[in-house]
């Protein structure tokens, strides 16, 4: 289903919401888009076909160009969103990353038996000693991660300037007060809103955009609180430093000095930026070893025609029903059964067992095991998407990405909790303020009196 608001494909098991009109139900991605629908449903349903008639007319009109692949993508932390092409999640504004992962990509190459160094892309004969380039398949390198790149660069950045400012802030506790002898305190505050700065406004940049989509799209996390906490100990050490004058006597030290909280901006930034590397890291290490079940499965097979001539295709063309030649030390292409000659098969792959399987006429094989010294010919019964290897592959991915019931709870919790900390924090702040200038008055009050 399609949410009539925003255009994003929601599954109706994960829908935020829903809403009943005309004898049809809409799914919604945030509970946002919901009360938007509700309040006038005809006005959004005509934009949302204007923009359909839109896009038709669009992809008409447009030049021949190469087939996209059209992968839909989804959000980690929030799995019911999912859209066609890469891009930030509305809600939390995470990178958002492939439904399905793909097979490490290969290509194959061309070498001399005889001389390993010669490498060709097409086939042909060695240059130096004349014979025939044999095959091979190389697997590519991995596309890095952008956003672990990223987040990665930012975090170190983080830590060479949050180190200082920790200092700095700490050095009041070092015997001696050695920092304090040497510098004046309006010398060390400023060094810490040099330093401070860059880690909060570039560092944590991307925490302030995901903070500002979660209130824009009303879905509070901890991002929320994250850049609510930082902007705020940020601005406040910015107007301490630039406007101290504009602060009452109450707010200042024993020292007629106004508190700063530098180092507790840049290291909370520095310490969520570390979360979201470990997180990042952890989440590529999954996609990885999807990756390499998926390169379990041999890329072509060999096919053996009614006439009993033999070729070697690609997997994507074996059918149901095919028969297939499996050699000695090949890997089995598919989930099939023996139709002739036998062999023992290396199936630890998917059992563990390491000693061999023996199989004969009639037995049934599994895609991308290992076969031994024997040869045999099978028939095709389970191909593509419907192999096991392929089935073991998509309960990882889904088990990566769905939700374990206890983080439902934690979600809905959250979407209260946030609210609350804020309000109470404002409540608090606004007290403690009061408090404090009504305490000074009377203070000062006294002086006068006396």
């Amino acid at each position: 289903m399609t949410d009539p608001i925003c255009d994003m494909t929601v599954e109706p098991e994960s829908a935020a919401g829903k809403f009943d009109y005309e004898r049809e139900t809409y799914y919604f991605c945030s509970v946002h888009c919901q009360k938007l629908f509700a309040s006038d449903p005809a006005k959004y349903l005509s934009a949302a076909r204007a923009r359909q008639k839109t896009t038709a007319v669009q992809h008409h009109h447009a030049p021949a160009k190469p087939e996209v692949s059209g992968a839909i993508y989804t959000c980690p932390m929030d799995p019911e969103v999912r859209q066609v092409g890469a891009g930030a999640c509305p809600k939390c504004g995470m990178a958002l990353e492939p439904l399905e992962v793909t097979a490490p990509s290969t290509k194959t190459e061309y070498v001399c038996p005889m001389h390993p160094e010669v490498v060709r892309d097409a086939p042909g004969t060695c240059p130096v000693c004349g014979m025939a380039l044999e095959p091979r398949v190389v697997t590519l390198a991995e596309e890095k991660n952008p956003e672990l790149e990223n987040m990665t660069r930012r975090f170190w950045v983080g830590v060479i300037l949050s180190a200082p400012v920790l200092l700095v802030a700490m050095s009041d506790m070092i015997p001696g007060q050695p920092l304090h002898r040497v510098f004046s305190s309006r010398w060390l505050t400023w060094f810490q809103f040099i330093l401070a700065t860059p880690v909060v406004s570039w560092c944590g940049w991307p925490f302030f955009e995901r903070a500002w989509a979660s209130v824009v799209n009303r879905s509070l996390n901890m991002f929320t609180l994250i850049g609510i906490g930082v902007g705020t100990a940020y601005l406040y050490s910015v107007a301490a430093v630039l406007i101290p004058g504009a602060f009452p006597d109450s707010l200042r030290g024993h020292g007629g000095q106004i508190g700063v909280y530098f180092e507790a901006a840049a290291v909370i930034t520095t310490l969520v930026l570390l979360g979201q590397v470990l997180e990042l890291r952890a989440r590529s290490r999954t996609s990885g070893a999807i990756k390499a079940l998926l390169g379990l499965a041999p890329k072509t097979a060999r096919r053996v025609a009614a006439d009993g001539s033999e070729e070697d295709v690609p997997l994507e063309q074996v059918r149901v029903g095919d028969l297939l030649r499996v050699r000695p030390g090949e890997k089995i292409p598919v989930d099939g059964i023996v139709v002739d000659g036998q062999s023992a098969v290396d199936e630890s792959m998917v059992t563990g067992e390491p000693i061999p399987v023996e199989k004969l006429q009639n037995s049934k094989l599994i895609g991308g095991t290992v076969n031994g010294t024997g040869s045999f010919l099978l028939r095709a019964e389970r191909v593509g998407a419907d192999t096991l290897l392929a089935q073991i592959v998509r309960m990882v991915g889904e088990a990566q990405r769905s939700r374990a019931p206890i983080q439902r709870v934690a979600d809905l919790v959250a979407g209260y909790f946030v609210p609350s900390v804020v309000g109470v924090a404002a409540v608090s702040a606004l007290a403690w303020w009061t408090w404090k200038a009504v305490s000074g008055g009377v203070q000062r009050g006294r002086e006068v009196a006396a």
